[in-house]
């Protein structure tokens, strides 16, 4: 059985959001989920929950790295974190994944330091799907690492490609890389080394994409530095909620609007579920020699449930195995 570690401490309602959500993938899921964290804490919700008592463990952990706290000096000092406990067993290879909805520079910094890359990785990147008129795309790196090389983009992609292929079942995935225009005299000279890398290489690469070629579908892996992709992630969340708020404050100003949303309301929760973050669990930090799974800070138990799916996933379909497979080919 796949045996997932947990960190019930990380999330903006840590630790209920955790435990719900393991209770929830307990019912659901077949795999073994060790809640890491201050065990007082947690069995105070726990014993709240319907769980599958053969499929929740708890290990104690009595630090927590706060969301302000500075990732890199936190994961030194903290050894004793929910983090870096979960992060550690991991390594030990005591369980399969780790996930964490707690402070992603941490979460980042400790699977940096402790699991290592893989074999002609440089540098991790997260990867987050996101759905488009087409079909699910990933995005990476969305902030992992602020600044990248031109061959770490190109490592993104592989990684990216990867993902598509394996977890998301989309046969012959196609890259873009993320530009301000599709000329190749456009953009920084990151950028255009970048694009000159991906056009040498064996990858199926479409070129440069612009913003507006995301949620059209155009490819299905968008690469891009840190910087640039957890600004486009950001401004997708911040919209996404923006045009829900607007919606709902223009149908119920008038009887007529409010009549045609209510028979609209099948059609708004199909869209709602489609956008809705909680769906797609968390984003994979692709690259580390470990299957790190990085939840939302808002996460709910939806959320987390499907975080622990996502990373039952991982592990199944070998995703490591695959990008280190296709790496040594794109080298061959």
């Amino acid at each position: 059985m796949i045996k997932i570690a947990l960190d019930a401490m990380g999330g903006d309602r840590a630790p209920r959001m955790a435990v719900e959500g393991a209770a929830w993938a307990s019912r659901e899921l077949d795999c073994h989920i060790v809640l890491v964290g201050k065990e007082r804490n947690i069995r105070k919700f726990l014993v709240k929950t319907d769980y599958s008592k053969e499929k929740i463990s708890i290990t104690h952990a009595p630090e927590v790295i706060k969301m302000a706290d500075p990732a890199a000096v936190s994961v030194r000092r903290k050894k004793d974190s929910s983090i870096s406990v979960g992060i550690e067993m991991l390594k030990k290879k005591t369980v399969d994944a780790f996930i964490s909805a707690g402070n992603t520079g941490a979460v980042v910094c400790a699977a940096a330091l402790k699991l290592k890359t893989l074999p002609g990785i440089e540098r991790p990147g997260i990867g987050i799907v996101m759905p488009t008129l087409k079909k699910p795309c990933i995005i990476i790196d969305v902030g992992a690492n602020i600044e990248a090389t031109p061959r770490q983009l190109l490592q993104y992609g592989i990684m990216g490609l990867s993902y598509s292929k394996y977890i998301l079942g989309i046969k012959d995935p196609i890259a873009g890389l993320l530009n301000i225009g599709q000329e190749e005299s456009k953009g920084t000279e990151l950028v255009k080394e970048a694009r000159q890398l991906f056009e040498k290489s064996k990858l199926n690469f479409s070129g440069n994409i612009e913003a507006r070629d995301v949620y059209r579908g155009k490819v299905d892996v968008v690469v891009c530095d840190g910087f640039i992709g957890n600004i486009l992630l950001k401004v997708t969340e911040s919209f996404a909620e923006a045009t829900s708020a607007f919606l709902k404050r223009e149908l119920t100003k008038r009887l007529l609007p409010k009549i045609g949303a209510i028979l609209s309301l099948p059609a708004y929760r199909a869209i709602r579920k489609k956008i809705d973050y909680s769906e797609y669990g968390g984003a994979p930090l692709l690259g580390v020699d470990g299957r790190v799974i990085i939840a939302h800070g808002s996460s709910n138990a939806k959320a987390i449930k499907n975080a622990v799916r996502a990373a039952c996933e991982y592990v199944k379909h070998k995703l490591n195995q695959h990008i280190i497979e296709d790496l040594e080919g794109l080298n061959e």
